[in-house]
């Protein structure tokens, strides 16, 4: 009973936090991200989704903006092909209803398939609202990068083809989170991490109140969705809630101001046996903070431990103690261990800078080494951003997705891990 009363108690704190009220917000600006002066993809070049994600349609091309894909090449990264879009190999427009969409997050299901969640995504561009959809999800079982990322073709029902799609639009993949979609309260959900535990699926994604200028933005909390079955269905456990409202309720984990520190993630699997948890706060100029939980409390806020800095007591239990292990700014991030290396890796994006870095460590808490730059502002022209691990990387090539804002769509790169070292 007392279990019972303590979870509608904080139900009731969450929806009362999470509401917003009292909140100021980001003011909201208007974007076509089909191919008007706007963009999507929250880099310095354009401005962010407005309060509908789209000013409608009715002129556009109907398959985007995508152009191919020019070589992208440097000191030690080059491009390999395009993921999404109407030009790539997997002719996303035609068979599931992509023109445009970012992240491509990925990681292994447990079973060898490589599942990949995308964030806001859009179809037919001359449309009203641009079949937007705040969320998506891909599905590859191709163990050979070396020419590219194959998506098969997707099946009503079937929980191991390419995506999730319904007996009467099976060329058009569904969204997988929902979201309210209203102005200034939540404009969207956008995944951010996941991973496999046990045959079952865990997706970290934020909720986005509003968007500000580039590069910021505002979130509700973050969350974590489980999956059962592969990907077609997922669940959001409110008990995995961060609010960030800068507000704390002792006793309550996921009312704690410090959870801002937490609200863009990635995941990283230890050799250790730990599962590590790297935060951001919302947008691109905060640094990286670290958690760790057991696999199997995955889901349960009170057993995370925090790096605190702090030789004596290294690990705290309350989030409030957690001290960064990166400087600002970083931005969408991934972090993996890597065999070849027997090294952490972790990428991500220095927006000061304007290019797309990596760091190395030998522990997750650090130190890490100085940035590497993988592709530099020549490199990125087109805004480049958020590059994901490839969970099948292997020996020296490290696979990595990253999405471009011009086309507003999802690349694949590799880069020499003994650049490196």
């Amino acid at each position: 009973m007392r279990a019972r009363s303590r979870q509608i108690a904080v139900g009731a704190a969450l929806t009362l936090v999470a509401s917003g009220l009292g909140v100021l917000s980001a003011p909201v600006a208007s974007a076509e991200p089909c191919g008007g002066l706007g963009g999507p993809g929250s880099s310095l070049l354009g401005s962010f989704f407005g309060s509908s994600g789209s000013s409608g349609g009715g002129g556009s091309n109907p398959r985007g903006t995508q152009q191919p894909l020019a070589p992208i090449r440097s000191g030690n990264t080059q491009s390999v092909g395009w993921v999404t879009g109407p030009l790539s190999a997997n002719n996303t427009y035609d068979r599931f209803g992509i023109s445009g969409t970012d992240l491509g997050i990925s990681w292994d299901n447990g079973t060898g398939q490589t599942l990949m969640a995308f964030g806001d995504s859009f179809g037919n561009c001359s449309v009203n609202g641009q079949q937007w959809r705040n969320n998506l999800l891909l599905r590859s079982s191709d163990d050979n990068l070396s020419d590219g990322i194959t998506v098969p073709d997707a099946v009503p029902g079937d929980s191991a083809s390419g995506s999730i799609v319904l007996p009467a639009t099976p060329r058009y993949a569904e969204q997988i989170v929902p979201t309210l979609r209203l102005p200034e309260i939540e404009v969207t959900t956008i995944p951010t991490a996941a991973i496999a535990i046990d045959g079952v699926q865990y997706l970290n994604y934020m909720s986005v109140q509003s968007w500000g200028a580039p590069g910021r933005w505002v979130t509700n909390f973050s969350a974590i969705a489980t999956s059962r079955d592969n990907g077609q269905s997922w669940t959001t456990d409110p008990m995995t809630i961060r609010v960030n409202k800068g507000v704390t309720i002792p006793g309550v984990a996921q009312v704690n101001e410090a959870n801002g520190r937490f609200q863009m993630n990635a995941y990283a699997k230890g050799p250790d046996g730990w599962l590590y948890q790297f935060g951001t706060p919302n947008g691109r100029f905060g640094a990286a903070f670290l958690a760790r939980v057991q696999p199997a409390d995955i889901l349960d806020l009170t057993k995370y431990e925090y790096s605190t800095g702090d030789v004596a007591r290294p690990w705290s239990t309350n989030v409030a103690d957690s001290k960064k292990v990166v400087d600002e700014p970083v931005s969408e991030l991934s972090v993996s261990w890597n065999a070849y290396l027997k090294k952490y890796v972790m990428l991500y994006g220095d927006e000061n800078q304007g290019s797309i870095v990596a760091r190395t460590a030998t522990d997750p808490q650090g130190p890490w080494s100085p940035m590497k730059t993988l592709l530099g502002r020549a490199e990125t022209i087109g805004g480049v951003y958020a590059p994901y691990i490839h969970p099948k990387s292997s020996g020296r090539d490290l696979y990595f997705t990253a999405s471009r804002w011009s086309d507003y769509n999802v690349m694949l790169l590799k880069t020499d891990l003994d650049a490196l070292k």
